[in-house]
Protein backbone atom coordinates (compact mmCIF):
# COMPACT_ATOMS: atom_id res chain seq x y z
CA UNK A 1 0.00 0.00 0.00
CA UNK A 2 1.19 3.54 -0.73
CA UNK A 3 0.04 7.13 -0.35
CA UNK A 4 -2.12 6.90 -3.49
CA UNK A 5 -4.05 4.02 -1.93
CA UNK A 6 -4.50 6.03 1.27
CA UNK A 7 -5.70 9.07 -0.67
CA UNK A 8 -8.25 6.98 -2.60
CA UNK A 9 -9.52 5.37 0.59
CA UNK A 10 -9.93 8.77 2.25
CA UNK A 11 -11.53 10.53 -0.73
CA UNK A 12 -13.00 7.97 -3.15
CA UNK A 13 -15.60 10.50 -4.37
CA UNK A 14 -13.00 13.08 -5.44
CA UNK A 15 -12.05 12.84 -9.11
CA UNK A 16 -11.08 16.46 -9.74
CA UNK A 17 -7.46 17.62 -9.49
CA UNK A 18 -5.80 20.86 -8.43
CA UNK A 19 -5.12 21.50 -12.12
CA UNK A 20 -8.86 21.24 -12.78
CA UNK A 21 -9.52 23.79 -10.04
CA UNK A 22 -6.94 26.16 -11.55
CA UNK A 23 -8.87 26.04 -14.84
CA UNK A 24 -12.25 26.43 -13.16
CA UNK A 25 -11.08 29.48 -11.20
CA UNK A 26 -8.69 31.36 -13.53
CA UNK A 27 -6.81 34.50 -12.62
CA UNK A 28 -9.06 37.56 -12.66
CA UNK A 29 -8.92 39.94 -15.59
CA UNK A 30 -8.28 43.20 -13.77
CA UNK A 31 -6.07 46.26 -14.38
CA UNK A 32 -2.48 46.20 -13.19
CA UNK A 33 -2.27 47.08 -9.51
CA UNK A 34 -5.93 46.24 -8.86
CA UNK A 35 -6.46 44.70 -5.43
CA UNK A 36 -8.79 41.77 -4.87
CA UNK A 37 -9.84 41.95 -1.23
CA UNK A 38 -12.42 40.21 0.90
CA UNK A 39 -14.34 40.26 4.12
CA UNK A 40 -14.69 36.77 5.54
CA UNK A 41 -16.95 36.81 8.61
CA UNK A 42 -18.08 33.85 10.65
CA UNK A 43 -21.83 33.64 11.36
CA UNK A 44 -21.24 33.44 15.10
CA UNK A 45 -22.71 36.72 16.32
CA UNK A 46 -23.04 40.41 15.67
CA UNK A 47 -20.88 42.58 13.41
CA UNK A 48 -17.98 43.76 15.56
CA UNK A 49 -16.71 47.32 15.19
CA UNK A 50 -13.27 45.87 14.47
CA UNK A 51 -14.77 43.77 11.67
CA UNK A 52 -16.45 46.86 10.25
CA UNK A 53 -13.04 48.56 10.29
CA UNK A 54 -11.42 45.60 8.53
CA UNK A 55 -14.14 45.38 5.87
CA UNK A 56 -14.08 49.16 5.34
CA UNK A 57 -10.33 49.04 4.64
CA UNK A 58 -10.68 46.06 2.30
CA UNK A 59 -13.61 47.65 0.45
CA UNK A 60 -11.88 51.01 0.06
CA UNK A 61 -8.56 49.64 -1.21
CA UNK A 62 -10.41 47.56 -3.80
CA UNK A 63 -12.36 50.64 -4.87
CA UNK A 64 -9.31 52.92 -4.92
CA UNK A 65 -7.36 50.51 -7.16
CA UNK A 66 -10.25 49.60 -9.49
CA UNK A 67 -10.11 46.13 -8.02
CA UNK A 68 -12.78 43.91 -6.48
CA UNK A 69 -14.16 43.34 -2.99
CA UNK A 70 -16.10 40.16 -2.19
CA UNK A 71 -17.62 38.46 0.83
CA UNK A 72 -16.95 34.87 1.84
CA UNK A 73 -18.87 33.28 4.71
CA UNK A 74 -16.56 31.19 6.92
CA UNK A 75 -19.18 28.91 8.40
CA UNK A 76 -17.19 25.78 9.14
CA UNK A 77 -17.42 26.20 12.92
CA UNK A 78 -20.88 24.65 13.15
CA UNK A 79 -20.84 24.48 16.96
CA UNK A 80 -20.62 28.28 17.31
CA UNK A 81 -22.84 29.26 14.40
CA UNK A 82 -25.85 31.45 15.24
CA UNK A 83 -28.70 31.02 12.78
CA UNK A 84 -29.40 34.12 10.73
CA UNK A 85 -26.31 36.03 11.88
CA UNK A 86 -24.69 35.78 8.44
CA UNK A 87 -27.61 37.65 6.88
CA UNK A 88 -27.57 40.20 9.72
CA UNK A 89 -23.88 40.87 9.12
CA UNK A 90 -24.56 41.62 5.47
CA UNK A 91 -27.52 43.85 6.28
CA UNK A 92 -25.44 45.90 8.68
CA UNK A 93 -22.57 46.20 6.20
CA UNK A 94 -25.07 47.45 3.63
CA UNK A 95 -26.25 50.12 6.10
CA UNK A 96 -22.66 51.39 6.08
CA UNK A 97 -22.60 51.27 2.26
CA UNK A 98 -20.00 48.51 2.22
CA UNK A 99 -21.39 46.52 -0.65
CA UNK A 100 -19.46 43.65 -2.28
CA UNK A 101 -19.00 43.22 -6.01
CA UNK A 102 -19.56 39.49 -5.64
CA UNK A 103 -19.76 36.72 -3.10
CA UNK A 104 -22.17 35.59 -0.41
CA UNK A 105 -25.12 37.98 -0.38
CA UNK A 106 -27.42 36.31 2.11
CA UNK A 107 -30.23 34.83 0.07
CA UNK A 108 -28.06 34.28 -3.01
CA UNK A 109 -24.53 34.43 -4.37
CA UNK A 110 -23.03 36.36 -7.26
CA UNK A 111 -19.74 35.68 -9.02
CA UNK A 112 -17.81 32.94 -10.79
CA UNK A 113 -15.51 31.95 -7.93
CA UNK A 114 -18.01 30.34 -5.58
CA UNK A 115 -19.52 28.75 -3.71
CA UNK A 116 -18.82 31.59 -1.28
CA UNK A 117 -19.92 29.66 1.81
CA UNK A 118 -17.13 27.44 3.09
CA UNK A 119 -19.60 24.75 4.15
CA UNK A 120 -20.47 24.32 0.46
CA UNK A 121 -16.85 24.05 -0.70
CA UNK A 122 -16.02 20.66 0.84
CA UNK A 123 -15.18 19.02 -2.49
CA UNK A 124 -12.69 21.81 -3.30
CA UNK A 125 -10.88 21.37 0.02
CA UNK A 126 -10.88 17.60 -0.31
CA UNK A 127 -9.44 17.84 -3.83
CA UNK A 128 -6.47 19.78 -2.48
CA UNK A 129 -6.07 17.57 0.61
CA UNK A 130 -6.22 14.43 -1.51
CA UNK A 131 -3.19 15.71 -3.44
CA UNK A 132 -1.38 16.53 -0.19
CA UNK A 133 -1.98 12.97 1.05
CA UNK A 134 -0.69 11.57 -2.26
CA UNK A 135 2.45 13.68 -1.85
CA UNK A 136 2.94 12.57 1.75
CA UNK A 137 2.32 16.12 3.00
CA UNK A 138 -0.83 15.28 4.94
CA UNK A 139 -1.83 12.28 7.02
CA UNK A 140 -4.71 10.90 9.12
CA UNK A 141 -4.43 11.42 12.89
CA UNK A 142 -6.33 9.08 15.23
CA UNK A 143 -5.56 10.86 18.51
CA UNK A 144 -8.55 11.21 20.78
CA UNK A 145 -9.28 14.30 22.87
CA UNK A 146 -7.81 12.49 25.88
CA UNK A 147 -4.67 11.66 23.91
CA UNK A 148 -4.22 15.35 23.11
CA UNK A 149 -4.83 16.36 26.74
CA UNK A 150 -2.26 13.81 27.93
CA UNK A 151 0.18 15.12 25.32
CA UNK A 152 -0.27 18.68 26.57
CA UNK A 153 0.27 17.57 30.17
CA UNK A 154 3.49 15.83 29.14
CA UNK A 155 4.69 19.00 27.35
CA UNK A 156 3.89 21.17 30.35
CA UNK A 157 5.76 18.74 32.57
CA UNK A 158 8.78 18.86 30.23
CA UNK A 159 8.41 22.66 29.90
CA UNK A 160 8.42 22.57 26.11
CA UNK A 161 6.32 24.47 23.57
CA UNK A 162 2.82 22.94 23.45
CA UNK A 163 1.41 21.58 20.23
CA UNK A 164 1.38 18.69 17.80
CA UNK A 165 4.83 18.61 16.20
CA UNK A 166 8.02 16.58 15.83
CA UNK A 167 8.29 13.78 18.37
CA UNK A 168 4.98 14.85 19.90
CA UNK A 169 3.14 14.25 16.64
CA UNK A 170 2.05 10.74 17.64
CA UNK A 171 0.45 9.76 14.32
CA UNK A 172 2.96 11.45 12.03
CA UNK A 173 5.01 8.33 11.43
CA UNK A 174 2.24 5.71 11.33
CA UNK A 175 2.74 3.55 8.26
CA UNK A 176 0.32 3.76 5.36
CA UNK A 177 -0.73 0.15 5.96
CA UNK A 178 -1.56 0.83 9.62
CA UNK A 179 -3.45 4.00 8.74
CA UNK A 180 -5.52 2.20 6.10
CA UNK A 181 -6.30 -0.64 8.50
CA UNK A 182 -7.42 1.72 11.27
CA UNK A 183 -9.62 3.66 8.86
CA UNK A 184 -11.22 0.46 7.61
CA UNK A 185 -11.83 -0.52 11.23
CA UNK A 186 -13.89 2.65 11.66
CA UNK A 187 -11.57 4.57 13.94
CA UNK A 188 -12.38 8.30 13.95
CA UNK A 189 -9.68 10.55 12.53
CA UNK A 190 -8.78 14.03 11.35
CA UNK A 191 -6.34 14.99 8.60
CA UNK A 192 -3.20 16.87 9.61
CA UNK A 193 -0.74 18.86 7.52
CA UNK A 194 2.81 17.48 7.70
CA UNK A 195 4.93 20.52 8.46
CA UNK A 196 8.53 20.66 7.29
CA UNK A 197 9.27 23.81 9.28
CA UNK A 198 11.72 24.36 12.10
CA UNK A 199 10.68 26.76 14.87
CA UNK A 200 14.31 27.83 15.29
CA UNK A 201 14.45 29.09 11.70
CA UNK A 202 13.03 32.39 10.49
CA UNK A 203 10.74 33.08 7.57
CA UNK A 204 10.85 36.51 5.95
CA UNK A 205 7.69 38.26 4.81
CA UNK A 206 6.71 41.80 3.88
CA UNK A 207 3.64 43.27 5.56
CA UNK A 208 2.07 46.24 3.77
CA UNK A 209 1.70 48.11 7.07
CA UNK A 210 4.52 46.75 9.24
CA UNK A 211 7.21 46.37 6.60
CA UNK A 212 9.70 43.50 6.47
CA UNK A 213 9.16 40.92 9.19
CA UNK A 214 11.10 37.87 10.37
CA UNK A 215 8.92 35.28 12.06
CA UNK A 216 9.67 31.81 13.42
CA UNK A 217 8.78 29.09 10.94
CA UNK A 218 5.72 26.98 11.61
CA UNK A 219 6.48 23.49 12.84
CA UNK A 220 2.98 22.45 13.93
CA UNK A 221 1.17 19.63 12.17
CA UNK A 222 -2.09 21.52 12.22
CA UNK A 223 -5.45 19.88 11.59
CA UNK A 224 -6.62 20.77 8.08
CA UNK A 225 -9.75 18.59 7.89
CA UNK A 226 -11.95 17.93 10.91
CA UNK A 227 -13.79 14.71 11.63
CA UNK A 228 -17.02 16.30 10.34
CA UNK A 229 -15.49 16.63 6.87
CA UNK A 230 -15.05 20.40 7.03
CA UNK A 231 -11.70 22.21 6.95
CA UNK A 232 -10.14 24.30 9.68
CA UNK A 233 -9.81 28.07 9.27
CA UNK A 234 -6.11 27.99 8.43
CA UNK A 235 -6.43 25.54 5.57
CA UNK A 236 -9.67 26.93 4.15
CA UNK A 237 -8.14 30.41 4.20
CA UNK A 238 -5.25 29.34 1.99
CA UNK A 239 -7.37 27.40 -0.49
CA UNK A 240 -10.14 29.98 -0.73
CA UNK A 241 -7.87 33.00 -1.07
CA UNK A 242 -5.96 31.22 -3.83
CA UNK A 243 -8.91 30.01 -5.88
CA UNK A 244 -10.93 33.18 -5.33
CA UNK A 245 -7.77 34.99 -6.46
CA UNK A 246 -7.44 37.25 -3.43
CA UNK A 247 -4.19 39.18 -3.78
CA UNK A 248 -4.42 41.34 -0.67
CA UNK A 249 -5.52 40.04 2.73
CA UNK A 250 -6.44 42.75 5.26
CA UNK A 251 -7.00 41.49 8.78
CA UNK A 252 -6.35 42.37 12.41
CA UNK A 253 -2.85 42.22 13.88
CA UNK A 254 -3.94 39.35 16.14
CA UNK A 255 -3.49 37.11 13.07
CA UNK A 256 0.24 37.86 12.79
CA UNK A 257 1.06 34.82 14.91
CA UNK A 258 -0.74 32.61 12.37
CA UNK A 259 1.11 34.04 9.38
CA UNK A 260 3.91 31.40 9.41
CA UNK A 261 1.27 28.66 9.15
CA UNK A 262 -0.33 30.36 6.16
CA UNK A 263 3.00 31.00 4.47
CA UNK A 264 3.96 27.34 4.79
CA UNK A 265 0.60 26.19 3.45
CA UNK A 266 0.82 28.47 0.41
CA UNK A 267 4.41 27.43 -0.29
CA UNK A 268 3.70 23.72 0.13
CA UNK A 269 0.69 23.94 -2.19
CA UNK A 270 2.65 25.91 -4.77
CA UNK A 271 0.21 28.82 -4.52
CA UNK A 272 1.31 32.44 -4.94
CA UNK A 273 1.31 34.15 -1.56
CA UNK A 274 -1.09 37.12 -1.37
CA UNK A 275 0.03 40.42 0.11
CA UNK A 276 -0.83 40.81 3.78
CA UNK A 277 -1.78 43.92 5.74
CA UNK A 278 -2.24 43.37 9.47
CA UNK A 279 -4.37 46.25 10.71
CA UNK A 280 -4.12 47.92 14.13
CA UNK A 281 -6.64 46.58 16.60
CA UNK A 282 -9.19 49.01 18.05
CA UNK A 283 -8.54 49.32 21.77
CA UNK A 284 -10.21 50.73 24.87
CA UNK A 285 -8.84 52.11 28.12
CA UNK A 286 -9.95 50.04 31.09
CA UNK A 287 -8.71 51.23 34.50
CA UNK A 288 -5.71 52.79 32.79
CA UNK A 289 -4.88 49.69 30.76
CA UNK A 290 -5.34 49.25 27.01
CA UNK A 291 -7.32 46.26 25.82
CA UNK A 292 -9.23 45.14 22.75
CA UNK A 293 -12.88 46.12 22.43
CA UNK A 294 -14.73 43.25 24.05
CA UNK A 295 -17.94 41.66 22.78
CA UNK A 296 -18.90 40.89 26.37
CA UNK A 297 -17.93 44.16 28.08
CA UNK A 298 -18.31 47.03 25.60
CA UNK A 299 -21.47 48.33 23.94
CA UNK A 300 -19.39 50.03 21.27
CA UNK A 301 -17.92 46.67 20.20
CA UNK A 302 -21.12 46.05 18.20
CA UNK A 303 -21.96 48.27 15.23
CA UNK A 304 -25.63 47.67 16.06
CA UNK A 305 -25.06 49.89 19.12
CA UNK A 306 -24.25 52.86 16.89
CA UNK A 307 -27.14 52.18 14.54
CA UNK A 308 -29.62 51.82 17.39
CA UNK A 309 -28.29 54.94 19.14
CA UNK A 310 -28.87 56.95 15.99
CA UNK A 311 -25.41 57.85 14.75
CA UNK A 312 -25.50 58.50 11.00
CA UNK A 313 -23.51 55.69 9.40
CA UNK A 314 -21.19 58.22 7.74
CA UNK A 315 -20.02 59.37 11.19
CA UNK A 316 -18.68 55.96 12.15
CA UNK A 317 -17.11 55.52 8.70
CA UNK A 318 -15.39 58.91 8.96
CA UNK A 319 -14.23 58.13 12.47
CA UNK A 320 -12.76 54.78 11.38
CA UNK A 321 -10.97 56.50 8.51
CA UNK A 322 -9.30 58.82 11.03
CA UNK A 323 -8.00 55.66 12.70
CA UNK A 324 -6.97 54.17 9.36
CA UNK A 325 -4.88 57.09 8.05
CA UNK A 326 -3.35 59.90 10.07
CA UNK A 327 -3.90 62.44 7.26
CA UNK A 328 -7.62 61.78 6.73
CA UNK A 329 -8.76 64.29 9.34
CA UNK A 330 -6.82 67.12 7.72
CA UNK A 331 -8.02 66.12 4.26
CA UNK A 332 -11.64 66.06 5.41
CA UNK A 333 -11.37 69.47 7.05
CA UNK A 334 -10.20 70.89 3.73
CA UNK A 335 -12.69 68.92 1.61
CA UNK A 336 -15.97 69.02 3.53
CA UNK A 337 -18.08 68.78 0.37
CA UNK A 338 -16.13 65.92 -1.20
CA UNK A 339 -17.04 62.26 -0.96
CA UNK A 340 -14.76 60.06 1.13
CA UNK A 341 -14.29 58.05 -2.06
CA UNK A 342 -11.97 60.83 -3.24
CA UNK A 343 -9.60 60.26 -0.32
CA UNK A 344 -6.88 57.79 -1.29
CA UNK A 345 -6.16 55.37 1.53
CA UNK A 346 -2.53 54.44 2.12
CA UNK A 347 -1.03 51.43 3.89
CA UNK A 348 2.09 53.50 4.64
CA UNK A 349 0.08 55.99 6.72
CA UNK A 350 -1.51 53.36 8.94
CA UNK A 351 -0.55 53.19 12.58
CA UNK A 352 1.34 50.22 13.95
CA UNK A 353 -0.33 50.59 17.35
CA UNK A 354 -3.91 49.87 18.27
CA UNK A 355 -6.04 53.01 18.27
CA UNK A 356 -8.06 53.87 21.36
CA UNK A 357 -11.75 54.15 20.59
CA UNK A 358 -12.71 57.77 21.19
CA UNK A 359 -16.47 58.14 21.61
CA UNK A 360 -16.15 61.90 22.04
CA UNK A 361 -14.47 62.28 18.66
CA UNK A 362 -17.21 60.16 17.10
CA UNK A 363 -19.84 62.43 18.66
CA UNK A 364 -18.06 65.50 17.31
CA UNK A 365 -17.95 64.03 13.79
CA UNK A 366 -21.59 62.98 14.04
CA UNK A 367 -22.70 66.43 15.18
CA UNK A 368 -20.82 68.03 12.27
CA UNK A 369 -22.39 65.64 9.77
CA UNK A 370 -25.94 66.17 11.02
CA UNK A 371 -25.49 69.94 10.99
CA UNK A 372 -24.48 69.89 7.32
CA UNK A 373 -27.55 67.96 6.15
CA UNK A 374 -30.28 70.12 4.63
CA UNK A 375 -33.69 70.21 6.28
CA UNK A 376 -35.25 67.61 3.97
CA UNK A 377 -32.33 65.20 4.18
CA UNK A 378 -32.12 65.25 7.97
CA UNK A 379 -35.90 64.84 8.23
CA UNK A 380 -35.92 61.83 5.93
CA UNK A 381 -32.93 60.29 7.66
CA UNK A 382 -34.55 60.81 11.06
CA UNK A 383 -37.79 59.31 9.74
CA UNK A 384 -36.05 56.18 8.41
CA UNK A 385 -34.18 55.74 11.68
CA UNK A 386 -37.31 56.29 13.79
CA UNK A 387 -39.26 53.67 11.81
CA UNK A 388 -36.87 51.07 13.20
CA UNK A 389 -35.76 52.42 16.56
CA UNK A 390 -38.00 55.18 17.99
CA UNK A 391 -41.81 55.05 17.93
CA UNK A 392 -42.18 58.39 19.72
CA UNK A 393 -40.04 60.30 17.23
CA UNK A 394 -41.81 58.54 14.37
CA UNK A 395 -45.12 59.74 15.81
CA UNK A 396 -43.94 63.37 15.93
CA UNK A 397 -42.71 63.31 12.35
CA UNK A 398 -45.85 61.58 11.13
CA UNK A 399 -48.19 64.11 12.76
CA UNK A 400 -47.02 66.90 10.45
CA UNK A 401 -43.89 66.34 8.42
CA UNK A 402 -43.70 69.97 7.24
CA UNK A 403 -43.84 71.16 10.86
CA UNK A 404 -40.98 68.80 11.73
CA UNK A 405 -38.99 70.06 8.72
CA UNK A 406 -39.38 73.64 10.00
CA UNK A 407 -38.01 72.57 13.40
CA UNK A 408 -35.07 70.84 11.75
CA UNK A 409 -34.35 73.96 9.72
CA UNK A 410 -33.67 76.24 12.71
CA UNK A 411 -30.43 78.07 11.85
CA UNK A 412 -29.51 75.29 9.40
CA UNK A 413 -29.26 77.15 6.12
CA UNK A 414 -26.23 79.28 7.00
CA UNK A 415 -22.46 79.14 6.71
CA UNK A 416 -22.03 77.83 10.26
CA UNK A 417 -25.22 75.89 10.99
CA UNK A 418 -26.38 75.03 14.50
CA UNK A 419 -25.17 71.77 15.95
CA UNK A 420 -28.16 70.75 18.05
CA UNK A 421 -27.94 66.98 17.68
CA UNK A 422 -25.19 64.43 18.10
CA UNK A 423 -27.38 61.61 16.85
CA UNK A 424 -30.96 60.91 15.84
CA UNK A 425 -31.79 59.57 19.30
CA UNK A 426 -31.24 63.09 20.71
CA UNK A 427 -34.04 64.59 18.65
CA UNK A 428 -37.17 63.53 20.50
CA UNK A 429 -36.19 65.01 23.85
CA UNK A 430 -34.71 68.11 22.23
CA UNK A 431 -37.82 69.06 20.23
CA UNK A 432 -40.82 67.53 21.99
CA UNK A 433 -41.67 70.88 23.62
CA UNK A 434 -42.88 72.04 20.18
CA UNK A 435 -45.83 69.64 20.54
CA UNK A 436 -48.65 70.61 22.90
CA UNK A 437 -49.16 67.26 24.61
CA UNK A 438 -45.47 66.93 25.45
CA UNK A 439 -45.22 70.62 26.36
CA UNK A 440 -47.92 70.16 29.01
CA UNK A 441 -46.19 67.03 30.25
CA UNK A 442 -42.91 68.94 30.60
CA UNK A 443 -44.63 71.77 32.45
CA UNK A 444 -45.61 69.34 35.21
CA UNK A 445 -41.97 69.40 36.28
CA UNK A 446 -40.53 72.08 38.54
CA UNK A 447 -39.65 75.02 36.32
CA UNK A 448 -36.29 76.79 36.74
CA UNK A 449 -37.59 80.36 36.97
CA UNK A 450 -35.28 82.89 38.63
CA UNK A 451 -36.46 83.00 42.28
CA UNK A 452 -34.98 86.46 42.85
CA UNK A 453 -37.34 88.17 40.41
CA UNK A 454 -40.88 88.99 41.42
CA UNK A 455 -43.63 86.80 39.98
CA UNK A 456 -45.74 89.90 39.44
CA UNK A 457 -43.00 91.37 37.24
CA UNK A 458 -42.86 88.09 35.32
CA UNK A 459 -46.62 87.98 34.81
CA UNK A 460 -46.92 91.56 33.63
CA UNK A 461 -43.93 91.29 31.34
CA UNK A 462 -45.20 88.05 29.78
CA UNK A 463 -48.68 89.50 29.28
CA UNK A 464 -47.34 92.56 27.50
CA UNK A 465 -44.97 90.44 25.41
CA UNK A 466 -47.91 88.32 24.24
CA UNK A 467 -50.08 91.35 23.47
CA UNK A 468 -47.41 93.22 21.51
CA UNK A 469 -45.64 90.34 19.74
CA UNK A 470 -44.94 91.00 16.05
CA UNK A 471 -43.68 87.89 14.27
CA UNK A 472 -43.11 89.87 11.07
CA UNK A 473 -40.01 91.48 12.59
CA UNK A 474 -36.61 90.17 11.58
CA UNK A 475 -34.43 88.64 14.30
CA UNK A 476 -32.51 91.82 15.19
CA UNK A 477 -35.62 94.01 15.25
CA UNK A 478 -37.38 91.43 17.44
CA UNK A 479 -34.48 91.33 19.89
CA UNK A 480 -34.44 95.12 20.04
CA UNK A 481 -38.13 95.07 20.92
CA UNK A 482 -37.39 92.52 23.65
CA UNK A 483 -34.76 94.85 25.11
CA UNK A 484 -37.23 97.74 25.05
CA UNK A 485 -39.80 95.64 26.87
CA UNK A 486 -37.20 94.57 29.42
CA UNK A 487 -36.06 98.12 30.18
CA UNK A 488 -39.72 99.09 30.73
CA UNK A 489 -39.85 96.55 33.58
CA UNK A 490 -36.47 97.43 35.11
CA UNK A 491 -34.07 95.15 33.23
CA UNK A 492 -30.77 96.40 31.79
CA UNK A 493 -30.26 96.26 28.02
CA UNK A 494 -27.20 94.04 28.45
CA UNK A 495 -25.34 92.02 31.03
CA UNK A 496 -22.44 94.46 30.77
CA UNK A 497 -24.64 97.44 31.75
CA UNK A 498 -26.21 95.38 34.54
CA UNK A 499 -22.83 94.48 36.04
CA UNK A 500 -21.76 98.15 36.09
CA UNK A 501 -24.65 99.09 38.40
CA UNK A 502 -26.61 96.12 39.70
CA UNK A 503 -28.56 98.21 42.22
CA UNK A 504 -30.33 100.05 39.42
CA UNK A 505 -31.80 96.95 37.71
CA UNK A 506 -33.83 93.83 38.44
CA UNK A 507 -31.66 91.92 35.98
CA UNK A 508 -30.71 92.15 32.31
CA UNK A 509 -32.19 91.27 28.93
CA UNK A 510 -30.77 87.74 29.21
CA UNK A 511 -33.05 87.18 32.21
CA UNK A 512 -36.02 88.33 30.12
CA UNK A 513 -35.09 85.92 27.32
CA UNK A 514 -34.66 83.14 29.91
CA UNK A 515 -38.11 83.79 31.35
CA UNK A 516 -39.63 83.63 27.90
CA UNK A 517 -37.67 80.49 27.00
CA UNK A 518 -38.78 78.62 30.12
CA UNK A 519 -42.37 79.74 29.58
CA UNK A 520 -42.45 78.42 26.02
CA UNK A 521 -40.18 75.35 26.28
CA UNK A 522 -39.96 74.43 30.03
CA UNK A 523 -36.17 74.69 29.90
CA UNK A 524 -33.35 77.24 30.05
CA UNK A 525 -31.91 75.63 26.94
CA UNK A 526 -33.54 75.42 23.54
CA UNK A 527 -32.85 76.27 19.92
CA UNK A 528 -32.70 79.95 18.95
CA UNK A 529 -35.66 81.61 20.69
CA UNK A 530 -36.57 83.81 17.72
CA UNK A 531 -37.08 80.73 15.53
CA UNK A 532 -38.94 78.91 18.28
CA UNK A 533 -41.44 81.79 18.24
CA UNK A 534 -41.68 81.69 14.45
CA UNK A 535 -42.49 77.96 14.47
CA UNK A 536 -44.94 78.02 17.39
CA UNK A 537 -46.92 80.92 15.94
CA UNK A 538 -48.88 83.64 17.76
CA UNK A 539 -51.80 81.47 18.91
CA UNK A 540 -49.66 78.79 20.55
CA UNK A 541 -47.43 81.43 22.13
CA UNK A 542 -50.42 83.25 23.62
CA UNK A 543 -51.92 80.01 24.88
CA UNK A 544 -48.67 78.92 26.55
CA UNK A 545 -48.11 82.33 28.15
CA UNK A 546 -51.67 82.34 29.54
CA UNK A 547 -51.11 78.86 30.93
CA UNK A 548 -47.89 79.88 32.70
CA UNK A 549 -49.35 83.13 34.08
CA UNK A 550 -52.45 81.39 35.44
CA UNK A 551 -51.08 78.02 36.52
CA UNK A 552 -47.30 78.17 37.00
CA UNK A 553 -46.46 81.62 38.46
Amino acid sequence: MNNNDLAELLFPEINETIEDLEKRFPKRDLPSGALVTRFAPSPTGFLHTGSLFTSLIAHKFAKDTKGLFYIRLEDTDTKREIEGSGVDLLRQLKEFEIIPSEGYLGDHEEGNYGPYKQSERASIYKTVIKQLVRDGKAYPCFCSQKDLEDLRSEQEKNKVTPGYYGEYAKCRNISVDEAIERIKNGEPYVIRFRSSGNHNNKVKVHDLIRGDLELSENNQDIVILKSDGLPTYHFAHAVDDHFMRTNCVTRGEEWLSSLPIHIELFNTLGFELPMYAHLPVIMKLDNGNRRKLSKRKDDEAAVSFFLKDGYPFEALIEYLLTIANSNFEEWKAENRDKSNDEFKLSFEKMSLDGALFDIMKLKFISKELLSRMNKVEITNRALNWAKVYDEKLLDLISRDKDYFVSIMNIEREKENPRKDYEKFSDMFNAIKFFYEDYYLELMNNELPFNPFISKDVFKNLLKEFSDTLDLALDEQAWFNSLKELGTKYGFAESNKIYKQNKDMYIGHVGDVAELLRITLTSSKQSPNLYYVLQILGKDKIAKRIDYVINDKL
